[in-house]
């Protein structure tokens, strides 16, 4: 395989001479989906384990998040200074190194220990995501670049699935219960329940550590041989400038925190809504990340004919829709709008990710840290929504989902103008 990849030899979405490559990128998705969602049920864990309120457990989403926002731009040197492949094993290196570090956080029983094994996680998935979700994107054509990474990002998803899975089995089913099914962690079972928490990713890091050599040994194309060297001042003031690039990062913002927090505080809203065990509402967590995949591909699908910024616009109207059910009709009603959220959420990361991309050339490398350091809105948002659920209760927490949903539509309707610019292939 030529290790000069040219645009032009190939309409597809994945050239012929690429797929193994995108084989190898697409599963880094699914690794990193299994990391969020290994990590979104477990705020009410810590809550109970640490005897906090939901506020101060959320600190382990903030620490999660803020590693991706510390690593965006690193992540974006590497794949300047180096190529793409480099970025990509250095994240899983130092993702597989966090996974290891929850190891002495369990024995030291020390919330802040977890705390820093969950950013030095997450400072390898930003590394990783700021170099795959690019890298995918300069496989093929420009053309078919929302698509194509659309189509990798549908394998995130089946890592959500299995993350919930992991979690719900290895980790929920397996904690202390009192007589009606709910947590019951005290001082004398704690380390044991700790010890149950950290299990799926001791077993998760020892398979990342193969992937990695999978990688290494793997010949993959590179997208440029030219300007290895970062003119940041330069490219941060042409990415300012470009108002569609800008509104993509604060959208991106607004959606990875509202996803963040569906996820996180699904296993307080379900609970309450219709009064079953935190292991049912997993259930109902993972049937929602199976649509949630589901509708991934549906939509890389209806993306031959029609525009992703017009489907993005539509999503996020229904997910507004959604919410107000959430928040105030309830019950079974509530948690069904609440997975149809999940639904709605499907298509948002890669398409705002995309439109936002578009046409920028070499700018692409750092323009994708920017989009990576938006994730800190898992970091903002979700603390934010704690402290409503301490304040005003669960339901009138979905205000702040409901908002960011807002500003995710406004985005999808200002897109439209971006995509009749697009490069054909």
């Amino acid at each position: 395989m030529s290790e000069e990849h040219d645009h032009s030899k190939s309409h597809s979405v994945i050239p012929p001479g690429a797929i193994l490559p995108f084989i190898l990128l697409a599963s880094c998705f699914m690794w990193w989906a299994i990391a969020n969602n290994l990590t979104d049920p477990l705020v009410k864990v810590f809550k109970q384990t640490f005897e906090m309120s939901t506020f101060q457990a959320s600190a382990i989403q903030s620490a999660f998040y803020f590693g991706y926002f510390c690593m965006a731009l690193p992540g974006a040197m590497i794949a300047r200074r180096f190529t793409y492949k480099t970025g990509v094993l250095v994240g899983l290196g130092v993702y597989a190194v966090g996974c290891f570090l929850l190891y002495p956080a369990m024995l030291l029983e020390q919330f802040a220990f977890f705390c820093f094994a969950y950013y030095v996680l997450a400072c390898g998935l930003g590394i990783l995501e700021t170099n795959a979700n690019p890298y995918v994107l300069v496989l093929g054509s420009e053309e078919s670049a929302t698509r194509r990474l659309n189509f990798a990002q549908a394998f995130n998803p089946i890592g959500a699935v299995v993350g919930g899975l992991l979690c719900r089995n290895l980790i929920m089913a397996r904690l202390p219960k009192d007589g009606d099914g709910q947590l019951c962690i005290t001082p004398e079972n704690t380390s044991d329940a700790l010890n149950t928490v950290i299990f799926p990713y001791l077993a998760v890091a020892s398979i990342l550590v193969i992937v990695w050599i999978l990688i290494l040994k793997t010949k993959m194309p590179k997208a440029s041989e030219h300007d290895k060297h970062l003119h940041l001042k330069e490219t941060v003031g042409r990415l300012l400038k470009n108002k569609n690039y800008s509104f993509s990062v604060v959208a991106q913002f607004a959606y990875v925190g509202t996803q963040i927090s569906v996820w996180t505080y699904m296993n307080f809203y379900i609970p309450e809504a219709i009064g079953v065990t935190p292991e049912v509402a997993l259930t109902w967590h993972i049937w929602g990340l199976v649509l949630f995949g589901s509708m991934r591909w549906v939509f890389t699908g209806l993306m031959r004919f029609f525009k992703a910024s017009t489907l993005l616009l539509v999503a996020a109207l229904v997910a507004v829709a959604s919410a107000f059910c959430v928040i105030y009709v309830g019950g079974l009603i509530g948690v069904i709008a609440l997975i149809c959220i999940y639904a709605c959420m499907s298509l948002m990361f890669p398409t705002i990710f995309g439109l936002g991309c578009a046409n920028l050339g070499e700018d692409t490398k750092l323009a994708s840290s920017g989009h990576i350091m938006a994730i800190v809105g898992g970091a903002v948002i979700t603390p934010m929504q704690g402290a409503m659920v301490d304040k005003w209760g669960i339901n009138t927490s979905y205000w702040l989902p409901l908002l960011c949903f807002v500003v995710i539509g406004l985005y999808g309707f200002a897109g439209r103008k971006v995509e009749k610019d697009l490069v054909p292939a």
